[in-house]
């Protein structure tokens, strides 16, 4: 139950990243987001793909490039993480009664 929460966590993490490197170093290719990330070709170009379809980049002749909606998506990122961190750990079972078999 935790281990696709786990991979979707990964795989955010990993668009972001690759996210935050078109924001940094625009106009940029895969082959340089693979090489500095250590993420193989199809998963940068998979990232690439999402973030394209979010509408956050966009393809140039000379490599991705960000959008007019990309500097919302980044002033509103951090709230959306907060909340999902504050609903995960409202989730927590801790200190629960001990389970009496």
């Amino acid at each position: 139950m935790i281990d696709r929460l786990e991979k979707e966590v990964d795989m955010l993490e990993r668009h972001l990243q690759v996210l935050k490197m078109v924001i940094e170093s625009e106009p940029i290719g895969i082959v340089k987001m693979s090489n500095e990330t250590g993420y193989p070709h199809h998963k940068v170009r998979y990232s690439l793909r999402v973030l394209e379809e979010e509408n956050l980049i966009e393809p140039s002749s000379q490599g991705a490039i960000t959008t007019e909606r990309t500097q919302e998506f980044v002033d509103e990122l951090d709230g959306k993480l907060d909340e999902i961190v504050s609903k995960l750990e409202s989730m927590k079972i801790e200190e629960a009664a001990e389970i009496e078999n």
